[in-house]
């Protein structure tokens, strides 16, 4: 029997005075050896919050007894914790289900399911239902602390179990989590988005926007601190709104303060919208070292007249005052940008108009995207008139100028000693290792493995466009 909770569009939107329930992750003995003897494979795409979701499930898994392999063709449970933000993503992660249905046909007691934001789109689940059910399980966002009891029923009943809620969304505390570092980490504090942006399947995907309690995320740092991470990096759909869905008139600002108090060595946060970027945050960020000055700032365009479109309720000439508040205010500031070419009626002036934002910016670097259509967000029903080979010379166009200005800024590191915090190994060969700056540039650095982990001082002596090369500083 075929179990299913199918994700609606129309719920998805809905948004209401309800108070969020803060909830805490619980799972039950039986479950805990559901796993054991048995191998798991997860495969993730998107954004850093699915990386963190990612790092959940993981957690949750292994206390079931599951143990993780890295080649998928050894697992007994493959999972593709998935993205809804472009098509492509769509495209790769569809390609990757055809991979997975020749293995089970080779392997048919292998469980393999989809979660993430593409299981809480009606269309993908749908689809999912008519060419797909082969697979056994698919959840979506609001559900990863029911992991275990949805893996239990797909497991019993060999059939396919789809479980996707369409809701605001609640708070779950106390998910387990096993990090992929064991220096920098992911802290989430809040959830969702109410935004709406025209082009942005985000708050069909991951509900109404609620913030955790500020003493449940500063706990969570000053156990990271404790346990020797160096960096945090507070996430969310859009950081610079936490707390306006809380009643005790404390917001980002007050958090960032709070965050910098625990005297961890480095906080950063994404993602944030220029609408609610405040002057008490900037001030903040100047004011404590440990605050990193570096700032992703998405754009996505500098006309007024696609800006109204996107809904991103923020103008060409409020985003320019922001942006320079921040580099007079933030020394050595380091700000990097999203930014989409051939949106709906983008006409040749307006996208002269990004370039002229561009130009005035000069930004250290940028995720750059052709427009891409999402199934059930108003852009997505907007006449486009402008061919794809256009788009495609427009963002060859805004590319070069992103890659010089880029280039620029590195260059102005050379000879220049700065502080890295190592990760891990290069993909350059010898011994070499990869840290990042305070300002979120990439260095590479020959010295030993034992150094991974620590912030040190390296001395600049070559730049590219997207990296740098180093030299220790004894």
């Amino acid at each position: 029997m075929i179990y299913m909770l199918t994700p609606e569009r129309e719920k998805a939107k809905v948004r209401t005075k309800n108070k969020v329930q803060t909830k805490k992750y619980e799972i039950s003995d039986n479950l805990r050896k559901l796993g054991l003897g048995k191998t798991y494979h997860i495969k993730t795409y998107g954004c850093q919050m699915n990386v963190h979701d990612s790092e959940n499930i993981r957690a949750i898994l292994e206390e079931m007894g599951f143990k993780e392999v890295d080649d998928m063709e050894k697992a007994d449970l493959i999972l593709l914790n998935t993205c809804a933000i472009r098509e492509n993503a769509h495209n790769k992660v569809f390609g990757m289900i055809g991979r997975i249905k020749h293995m089970k046909e080779e392997r048919p007691s292998l469980i393999a399911g989809i979660c993430g934001c593409m299981a809480q789109e009606e269309g993908v689940v749908e689809e999912i239902l008519n060419k797909y059910k082969w697979l056994d399980i698919v959840f979506g966002t609001h559900n990863i602390h029911e992991l275990p009891s949805v893996l239990e029923k797909a497991m019993n009943s060999r059939s396919l179990e789809v479980q996707v809620y369409s809701c605001e969304g609640d708070i779950i505390e106390d998910i387990p989590v096993k990090r992929d570092s064991k220096y920098k980490a992911w802290v989430n504090i809040m959830y969702g988005c109410d935004k709406f942006c025209t082009y942005c399947i985000v708050p069909y995907t991951r509900g109404k926007q609620r913030s955790r309690n500020p003493k449940d995320v500063i706990r969570e740092v000053e156990k990271l601190k404790t346990l020797g991470y160096k960096e945090v990096t507070l996430l969310g759909q859009n950081v610079n709104a936490y707390g306006k869905d809380l009643d005790i008139n404390y917001d980002m600002c007050d958090l960032l303060r709070d965050v910098a108090e625990t005297g961890i060595d480095r906080i950063r946060f994404v993602t944030s919208h220029p609408w609610d970027f405040t002057d008490d945050m900037i001030d903040v960020i100047s004011e404590y070292d440990n605050v990193m000055p570096y700032i992703h700032l998405p754009l996505q365009s500098g006309s007024n007249k696609i800006l109204k479109m996107m809904g991103r309720r923020y103008t060409k000439e409020s985003y320019l005052e922001l942006f320079h508040k921040i580099k007079d205010k933030v020394k050595g500031a380091s700000i990097t940008t999203d930014i989409i070419v051939g949106f709906p009626g983008e006409t040749e002036e307006d996208f002269n108009d990004t370039l002229e934002v561009v130009n005035e910016c000069k930004y250290d670097s940028a995720f750059t995207f052709i427009f891409s259509p999402r199934e059930g967000t108003p852009a997505s029903k907007m006449k486009d008139d402008v061919s794809f080979k256009e788009k495609e010379q427009r963002l060859y166009k805004l590319n070069d100028v992103i890659n010089r200005y880029a280039k620029e800024a590195n260059e102005k590191y050379l000879g220049k000693t700065v502080k890295v915090l190592l990760e891990g190994k290069s993909t350059k060969k010898g011994s070499t290792l990869a840290g990042y700056t305070d300002t979120m540039k990439l260095v590479n650095v020959k010295t030993s493995e034992d150094k991974i982990g620590e912030i040190v001082d390296v001395k600049i002596t070559n730049v590219q466009s997207f990296s740098m090369d180093g030299e220790m500083v004894e």
